[in-house]
């Protein structure tokens, strides 16, 4: 067996009980419901996935990303393109 398949072969559905229970958990941090956003719904698939309501995530990567798309000229932007 391959490790790619052994790898398919350890991928389970994500716990529903895992994640209403970091769903709960998010709700009664010291901030306003829902603030975080997508990171809120990132935290709640990751419980699922690993199956408790605190995950561990052991290797962190930060990226930042930017991109000059333009919209300075069309007078959308907050800051000027130098920024």
């Amino acid at each position: 067996m391959t490790t790619l398949q052994q790898t398919i072969d350890k991928i389970r559905p994500l716990c529903a009980e895992s994640m209403e229970a970091a769903r709960r958990r998010q709700d009664v941090l010291t901030k306003p419901k829902g603030s975080l956003g997508r990171l809120e719904e990132l935290s709640v698939r990751l419980a699922g996935i690993q199956r408790t309501v605190h995950p561990v995530i052991r290797d962190k990567v930060i990226m930042t990303m930017a991109g000059d798309h333009g919209v300075v000229s069309e007078g959308v932007a907050l800051y000027p393109k130098e920024v």
